[in-house]
């Protein structure tokens, strides 16, 4: 099962957050299809997903996404992925 909880940071108080659920087991290959429906729903632009941002999220259950991240500009700071365990 895969629960990611989702943070939109700013100013180091959250203030939008979402968790995705999926029945499935995490598959990395999809991690972008995940991190798309998780700014869909926060109502955010989708950042770059880069290598380093998935072995961060493999390794450390945790990645966070910066203004530098972004295509776009956005009115936070900071986007935080982080693994909940079942």
């Amino acid at each position: 099962m895969i629960r990611i909880w989702a943070k939109v940071v700013k100013n180091n108080k959250i203030k939008k957050q979402y968790v995705l659920e999926k029945s499935e087991n995490m598959d990395y290959s999809m991690f972008f299809e995940y991190l798309r429906e998780i700014c869909e729903n926060l109502d955010i632009a989708t950042p770059v997903l880069i290598k380093t941002h998935l072995f961060n999220y493999a390794k450390y259950n945790v990645v966070r996404f910066s203004a530098d991240d972004f295509m776009e500009s956005i009115d936070f700071d900071k986007l935080v992925l982080e693994n909940i365990f079942v």
